[in-house]
């Protein structure tokens, strides 16, 4: 089967939408599909085309952005020509470019499933505004022209702004989820190199720095956490000072932030790779994710954390509040209530409660070749194969 997959940033861009597609798109390739990723160049050093792990990965130059949108001609003419040499189109929601990929795969009859990942919802201002509801309707259109819609959970899919439109077309996959297997001996080196001062417990937030994570609301939290745990500190995973659309938002909070970084109560770890996530979740003794809005919509490092047996402090949002009642490893938080996440994560780690009897049925429900497998099912019932 020849997969065209469609999406405006993939890797090395870090989101959770380019980790579902990177890994779903592999997936496919170990099934025996032909993949292909159709993408924006989104920094001029990245290759325009090359292939990772067998899937090939075509990268169209951005000729203007408007806020967090890339505006790109050549995508739209590549888009022609690949939409008609493949089988099936995933497109992956939300997205500025889904309407023209969709109609071309409607009036090709070319299977056409969209991937939905979150409601949009981009920060005040007039420019925002407009490009909000540009995407808005190109999303709906691309819903118009799509034969199917994949969400992540029935929580989302019924409080969703979008996915109730065309409740007909959709189906329920959970999100493929993996990470490495990590000899313990590299976990202690990992460990020594960045927690050299020995702090505990140790909170882990993994994430771009923006807006709809819910990052000052931990920082309203620590007060409360470091009375209780004086030697605590709050390990960032991710993306923090460049955040494409977010860097208002991370000098605002910067003075905070220094004041606990000096007083050694927060660390920015930035990127990690997936062998040094694996490492990051096993020294951690809780993550927490205290996001405030619907752009977050399940929350995949929520399931890496449990797969490493940590317990999770989450906000009460559709879908993103699923792991925790689905698994039963952490607490559900009232969203921007940083009283309430401050006691949630002293009482998590209070309990020290261990949940490694857990993790091998997560890792197997969230299998990127289990998740493939249920795409697969989708194609073969439209007489795909």
């Amino acid at each position: 089967m020849k997969i065209l997959v469609a999406l405006t940033y993939y890797t090395p861009y870090v989101s959770g939408l380019t980790i579902y597609a990177d890994r779903i798109a592999r997936a496919w390739v170990k099934e025996g599909h032909e993949v292909v990723v159709l993408t924006s160049q989104h920094t001029p050093d990245l290759p325009k085309e090359e292939v990772i792990e067998g899937v090939r990965v075509i990268r169209s130059p951005i000729l203007f952005r408007i806020s967090k949108g890339s505006i790109m001609p050549v995508f739209w003419m590549k888009a022609i020509h690949l939409v008609k040499w493949a089988d099936v189109v995933n497109l992956h929601l939300p997205q500025f470019d889904a309407a023209w990929v969709a109609w071309l795969g409607k009036i090709t009859k070319t299977f056409t499933i969209l991937t939905y990942h979150c409601d949009l919802v981009m920060p005040g201002g007039f420019v925002n505004r407009i490009a909000n509801k540009a995407i808005l309707w190109m999303n709906d259109l691309a819903g118009r022209f799509s034969d199917r819609i994949i969400a992540y959970t029935e929580d989302y899919a019924k409080h969703s702004f979008f996915l109730p439109k065309f409740a007909e077309k959709i189906s329920i996959i959970q999100p493929p989820v993996e990470l490495p297997e990590i000899d313990p001996s590299e976990i202690a080196e990992f460990l020594n190199r960045v927690n050299s001062e020995g702090k505990h417990p140790i909170i882990g937030m993994a994430c771009r720095f923006a807006a709809d994570k819910g990052v000052e609301i931990l920082l309203e939290a620590l007060p409360e956490i470091i009375r209780i745990y004086p030697n605590c500190c709050v390990f960032f995973a991710g993306p923090y000072e460049d955040v494409l659309g977010e860097k208002a938002y991370y000098l605002r909070l910067k003075p905070i932030l220094q004041n606990y970084i000096d007083s050694g109560h927060w660390k920015f770890l930035g990127s990690l790779s997936p062998w040094e996530m694996t490492k990051f979740y096993q020294i951690i003794d809780l993550l927490t994710m205290p996001s405030l809005n619907r752009t977050d919509a399940f929350g995949l490092v929520q399931i890496e954390a449990m797969m490493n047996g940590k317990p999770v402090v989450a906000s009460n949002l559709p879908g993103i509040r699923i792991p925790v009642q689905r698994h039963g490893m952490g607490e559900i938080v009232p969203i921007g209530d940083s009283q309430k996440l401050a006691d949630a994560i002293i009482h998590q780690i209070g309990l020290h409660q261990a949940y490694q009897e857990k993790t091998a049925a997560i890792r197997t429900f969230y299998a990127p070749s289990f998740i493939a497998a249920e795409y697969d099912r989708i194609f073969k019932a439209h007489g795909i194969k």
